[in-house]
């Protein structure tokens, strides 16, 4: 990336990716950064891949499944998955969050993420 982006998150424009989830997202060189607000009851599958993650609660309530177990996130909470760790969640309530990744997810860039759109 050559310059700086400045912009608002509202501006970016919501993909529904399936019938439960929409998600906002902007990356650069490096990193990636996305808003995903998802219905009650959402699932995302369980799925893997190289980029490492950071997932912040900013409302509702999410249950993920680890291989060490689940894990409730709560709102405030963050979790970091390193990259090749498999990993999915259920929505237990309406939630908003938002994600980070490094590097950025091409299969969301180029649209091929087919996990999540079923």
């Amino acid at each position: 990336m050559e310059t700086v982006r400045h912009l608002r998150l509202s501006d970016l424009p919501p993909e529904a990716v399936n019938k439960d989830m929409t998600r906002r997202f902007l990356w650069g060189d490096r990193m990636m950064v996305a808003l995903l607000e998802f219905k009650q009851g959402a699932v995302v599958p369980t799925h893997q891949h190289e980029n490492e993650q950071v997932t912040y609660c900013l409302s509702g309530l999410m249950r993920f499944q680890l291989p060490e177990g689940e894990l409730l996130v709560r709102p405030g909470e963050m979790l970091l998955i390193p990259g090749g760790v498999p990993h999915g969640a259920e929505m237990v309530e309406a939630t908003v969050e938002m994600d980070f990744f490094s590097p950025p997810r091409r299969d969301w860039i180029d649209g091929t993420d087919s996990y999540l759109r079923r």
